[in-house]
Order: structure tokens, then C-alpha cells, then sequence
């Protein structure tokens, strides 16, 4: 009996059954949109390295939150800027801060809309390191205290999770005793589980003036090049207490975003980070690229690849081109 000839060209002949038979799809749930919230009132400065994006006074970034928050994407990361650094990074638990009078702001104007704050040192400290620096080297346990602090202070003003991305060891576990310790047994806990010390950051730590002084990360953040090391990451997030685990960043990453995903049974997050943005953005300005069709190709990626959660400067448009 002859075979018969394989047609799979069948199931492409319309969009309508393309889209029947389409093995990923992305919803505007998908979606976690950052705001980077800076001292002041009224402030609205677009952002010269991730154009599109914004330097928001905590007024400004709850009227920010509500406009995401009508577009249906369910989440805000919120990062900010401090009005003042000191080798502790103290102002990163300061009540007073931009990030944690942000977090007030947007869960008054949105209770509904899910607030995840970045936990990290590296904005608020002279040295523009992600821990406590002691005789010229990030000392991991010594600045395990302040970060707890910070989630705590978060957690206070209203957060909904906090998201650690300082990639000390035992931060997860630190978090988490302080949260539970101070009657936070609800919030929850996104953790930078595998974050790489990537050259995908720069208009990242332009927009959030973290850049370190001197040195490099590392020391702390992963190794390019490896990826079972962030399964053994994500295993000991896990263990110490993460309900999220992200990996970062994600486009040259989605390997190690199917490892994690067939790996574990949490639900992972991937961060489209600011040079993936960066580097779309001026293509498409240069007419090189459809960035409509760009964007939505890229971000299918990452979902294909096993991520649940995609942090993203393109959510807002993503959504509206979702829906064309």
C-alpha cells in the first residue's frame, strides 16, 4: 500500500486554523510591566536608553499602575531611585523612600493590580554594589540583614510579593524568616533565582544609576556559560522558600528557561531585560525591523520556552497589539 504524502501545510492554510491548532498563545496575564519611581511630585521624564519608559514621582507611578493595570496586565515590578546613598544603602528601607511610598500609592489607586517590588541594594548604595562592601569585597552574610530590612519595609507598605534580585547567597531564607517573623506569612517571594552577569543590563542601570564603582558582579551573579549551576540555584531558592523563581535574562537564555521549567514545579519567570528592549527599539527606529512582529515573535519565545511570567518594558504594546 503506498504511503500516503504528508501534507502538514494543511494545518497553515488559513489563520483561522493556524490559530486552532496554535501551540502558544500569548494574554496580556502573562505580562509583569516595570516602573522605575524617583523622588518628587509630577515627574514624568522619559528614560534616553529605554525609550518609552519613565522616571515616575510615586503620584505619577500610581496613575502609571492604573493605565496597566485597564489594559489587563496583572502585575508592576517596581524599582526606584533614593533620594539619598550611603555605603549601607540605607535609604533602601527607609519608609519614606520612593519605592516604598510608590507601593502605597499604587495599591491605593489599584488595589486589585499585583505589586512586586525588586529587592536589591545596589540603587541605594555609594558603591553601587548589590551587598555590603568590607575590605573591598561584597561581604554575602554581613548583608543578608539589610536586604531582609528592605523586603520587610516593602512588604509594610503594601507589596504583594517582593522580588530579591541581589543574588546573595541565603537570601531567600533571610526574607523569609524576617516576612514571617513580622506577621508577612502572605507575602510572597519572586526570587532573581538565575541571573547572569549579563552585558544585557546597561540602559538598565542607566535608568536606575546602579552601576557599581568599581569592579564588576561576578563574583555574585552567574556565569555566563553555565546552566547547570542555575539548577542548583534554583533548587536552593526553592528549598529556602521561593514561590517564583525567574531567570534573567531571557532571550539568550531560553535554554535555561526549559531546564528550569522541566526541572521544578514552581512557576517561572523570565525578565526581558533592558538591552533585548534597547536593541529592538533602535532597529526599529532605523526602519531595519517590524517591531510589531518582532516583539510578539521574541515574546512567544520565552512563553514556548516554558515561561509562565515575562517581565517586560513591551507590555503595554504587546497588549494593544495582541489585540489587532
Amino acid at each position: 500500500m503506498t504511503q500516503p504524502f504528508i501534507r502538514p501545510r494543511r494545518l497553515r492554510a488559513s489563520e483561522s486554523i493556524r490559530a486552532m491548532v496554535r501551540e502558544t498563545v500569548l494574554t496580556p496575564a502573562d505580562f509583569v510591566f516595570p516602573l522605575f519611581v524617583v523622588p518628587g511630585e509630577n515627574v514624568k521624564e522619559e528614560l534616553s536608553s529605554l525609550p518609552g519608559n519613565y522616571h515616575l514621582s510615586p503620584d505619577m507611578a500610581a496613575l502609571e499602575a492604573k493605565a496597566i493595570q485597564d489594559l489587563g496586565i496583572p502585575a508592576v515590578l517596581v524599582f526606584g531611585l533614593p533620594q539619598y546613598k550611603d555605603e549601607r544603602g540605607s535609604s533602601a528601607w527607609d519608609p519614606r523612600s520612593p519605592v516604598q511610598q510608590a507601593i502605597a500609592r499604587i495599591k491605593d489607586a489599584c488595589p486589585g493590580l499585583a505589586v512586586i517590588s525588586d529587592v536589591c541594594l545596589c540603587q541605594y548604595t555609594s558603591h553601587g554594589h548589590c551587598g555590603i562592601v568590607n575590605n573591598g569585597r561584597v561581604d554575602n552574610d554581613a548583608s543578608l540583614e539589610f536586604i531582609a530590612r528592605t523586603a520587610l519595609s516593602h512588604a509594610a507598605a503594601g507589596a504583594d510579593m517582593v522580588a530579591p534580585s541581589d543574588m546573595m547567597d541565603g537570601r531567600v531564607a533571610a526574607i523569609r524568616r524576617t516576612l514571617d517573623a513580622d506577621g508577612y506569612q502572605d507575602v510572597g517571594i519572586m526570587s532573581y533565582a538565575a541571573k547572569y552577569a549579563s552585558a544585557y543590563y546597561g540602559p538598565f542601570r542607566d535608568a536606575a544609576q546602579s552601576a557599581p564603582q568599581t569592579g564588576d558582579r561576578c563574583s555574585y551573579q552567574m556565569d555566563p556559560a553555565n546552566a547547570r549551576e542555575a539548577l542548583k540555584e534554583v533548587a536552593l531558592d526553592i528549598e529556602e522558600g521561593a514561590d517564583i523563581v525567574m531567570v534573567k535574562p531571557a532571550l539568550a537564555y531560553l535554554d535555561v528557561i526549559r531546564q528550569v521549567k522541566d526541572s521544578f514545579r514552581q512557576p517561572v519567570a523570565a525578565y526581558s531585560v533592558s538591552g533585548e528592549y534597547a536593541m529592538i527599539k533602535a532597529a526599529a527606529a532605523k526602519g531595519w525591523i517590524d517591531e510589531r512582529r518582532i516583539v510578539l515573535e521574541t515574546l512567544t519565545s520565552i512563553k514556548r520556552a516554558g515561561a509562565d511570567i515575562i517581565i517586560t518594558y513591551y507590555a503595554p504594546d504587546a497588549v494593544r497589539w495582541l489585540s489587532l
